[in-house]
């Protein structure tokens, strides 16, 4: 967010100064100086007019400012614009002046000769406090809170591998490609990968702000890396012995900074509850609570609800359940996880996806992950979901991802649209009661996966379980082979059996027609006798004595096509047979 200045200075030597160190400051938008106290009130009336949001967010009054005093200046403008910040420059930075500066209205004194960090701190001080006021005179909105004082959304694992980063990382590109100023935090302090995932090498780190009191711009410019896709990132240390010097006054410290700076703020808190991660939780506008539909991770989740509850970091109803890793075919759907867990469960649920995942990951480009990628616009429409992004700029096809609205701490609707399977068994074995379903530890039956080993669920919840749509595709892709090779198979079947067709058609009626004395009547009859119809209407057959005594018979049969008798290939296969023929054999011996 850009902060919006304007300087009245009546001196164009301190007007020069004072515009060379506004150059400087990072975020910051100066106007031409105006030179005296009436064009400074006349300015500001004409922007009012217009609109409260074309106010600057603060104004520099120079104690020369002329012709009125600078305190009465001061104290008009408080009057007459309340959501303008205002910041007194001046040589006497003593109590008696400081102390009037307030009672006039001023946010903050910065003391001649300039110095970089103290006009910053003044300037980013009296902006956040304009934005505050802005906000409350605007009533709100559906859309995300800009400048100082910007959104800050945790996103906590239940366990570990149940994909609390890429979750994070994706929230904050699809605020990124929405426009938002963005930035990323790391507070995953012993194993954080956010650096990892998006291929970064920096040497600073959120350990390097843990001794810094006073958190001026320049110093968190510093610690912060600008990623090339226009996120900024705060990366744990890569010592991660380091990570204890970060306490929850830091993180309370570096999170007041980094929200005065960008208008939202994601930070990955891991899934090991630090003094620094319950901070971020307990201020965060939205706390996100990532798991998987399995046993194991939704104890685990209802294991940390309880533990937020019990250190009064949030109740449950303040927290959002986001399911990743989701299937239609889950014994565990997202309605029984937000009864078992007592929290409101996201709208969008994550589809599992490792293949799209696998190559981004390894590479470290999650900011390359595929914009057809079912996971990625799962997690876009998730960022939708919450307010994080626009509608239009939500990855298309994303799950769920409904409406600009951000799930406002114990304003979100809870999760509908999954069916849950019922059973007597499931419920046991995940828990029916929320939170406070029991003083005790997670024993006995009701808690979650203590079902007998002989039951059918827990076998289920064990038994890896396929996709079965993509069984469906690979079957219906293979069918067509398999059936060209069957009638390959059964046609080589109809060419071997007209063969043997042929040849036993033959040798009957040579046979036949020998015993007759050579008639060829027996033999053609003899050979048609035991031939199928679909063979007879094509044969030929031919019967006769030879001049070597023997009686021969020819049989030509047509192959089939596939089925018998509805069409023919346009060869024949013969089967020829003879037999002596007995009236030879009479002669002779008489």
């Amino acid at each position: 967010m850009t902060i919006r200045i304007l300087p009245a200075v009546g001196d164009p030597d301190a007007a020069r100064s004072l515009g060379g160190l506004l150059g400087q400051l990072p975020g910051v938008e100066p106007s031409a100086p105006v030179g005296d106290s009436t064009r400074l009130l006349d300015t500001l009336a004409a922007l009012a007019a217009a609109s409260l949001e074309e106010l600057p967010e603060v104004v520099l009054v120079h104690e020369r400012i002329g012709p009125a005093p600078a305190l009465e200046v001061i104290r008009e403008i408080a009057l007459r614009f309340p959501a303008v910040g205002v910041v007194l420059v001046t040589a006497d930075a003593g109590p008696a002046l400081y102390s009037a500066a307030m009672d006039a209205g001023a946010r903050g004194i910065a003391g001649i000769p300039l110095s970089y960090d103290e006009l910053a701190a003044r300037v980013h001080g009296a902006a956040q406090w304009a934005g505050g006021v802005r906000r409350h005179l605007g009533g709100g909105g559906d859309t995300l809170a800009t400048g100082p004082g910007g959104r800050l959304v945790a996103v906590t694992g239940a366990k570990g591998g149940v994909g609390t980063t890429v979750t994070a990382v994706q929230l904050a590109l699809a605020a990124r490609a929405a426009g938002r100023t963005v930035a990323l935090v790391d507070l995953d302090l012993q194993s954080g990968d956010i650096a990892s995932y998006l291929d970064v090498q920096f040497r600073r780190s959120i350990a390097d702000l843990a001794q810094i009191t006073d958190i001026s711009p320049r110093v968190l410019q510093d610690a912060v890396f600008t990623h090339q896709t226009g996120l900024g990132l705060l990366l744990a240390p890569a010592e991660g012995e380091r990570g204890e010097e970060v306490t929850d006054r830091t993180a309370r410290q570096v999170i007041a900074a980094l929200r005065s700076r960008f208008e939202l703020v994601v930070v990955d808190c891991g899934t090991q509850m630090t003094s620094a991660g319950a901070a971020a939780v307990e201020t965060a506008d939205i706390a996100l609570l990532v798991t998987t539909p399995d046993v194991v991770a939704v104890r685990a989740a209802k294991r940390m609800v309880r533990l937020w509850d019990r250190l009064q970091v949030r109740k449950a109803e303040e927290t959002v359940t986001v399911v990743n890793r989701h299937t239609r075919q889950a014994e565990i759907q997202p309605q029984l996880v937000a009864r078992a867990t007592g929290t409101t469960v996201a709208r969008t649920a994550i589809p599992a996806g490792f293949k799209e995942l696998q190559p981004a990951v390894d590479s470290g480009r999650m900011q390359d992950l595929d914009a057809k990628s079912a996971v990625r616009q799962a997690l876009w429409g998730l960022a939708g979901e919450l307010g994080l992004a626009d509608a239009a700029s939500a990855a298309p096809g994303g799950s769920g991802g409904g409406g600009r609205r951000g799930a406002h701490r114990g304003g979100h609707a809870a999760g509908s649209g999954e069916r849950t399977l019922p059973g007597l068994r499931r419920r046991r074995a995940i828990g029916a009661g929320g939170p406070g379903a029991g003083a005790g530890p997670d024993t006995g039956p009701e808690a979650l996966g203590e079902v007998p080993p002989s039951s059918s669920t827990t076998g289920s919840f064990l038994r890896k379980r396929g996709d079965r749509g993509q069984v469906t595709v690979e079957f219906l892709g293979v069918l067509p082979l398999a059936l060209i090779v069957l009638a390959v198979i059964w046609q080589f079947v109809l060419v071997g059996y007209t063969y043997s067709l042929a040849g036993n058609s033959a040798d009957k009626g040579a046979r036949a027609g020998a015993a007759d004395g050579g008639g060829a009547a027996a033999c053609r009859a003899a050979a048609e006798k035991d031939l199928p119809g679909a063979w007879r209407g094509s044969s030929s057959i031919s019967c006769g004595a030879g001049a070597d005594g023997l009686f021969t018979s020819t049989v030509s049969l047509k192959v089939p096509v596939l089925f018998p008798g509805a069409a023919d290939f346009p060869w024949t296969v013969t089967g020829t047979a003879g037999a002596t023929d007995e009236s030879t054999l009479a002669g002779g011996d008489e």
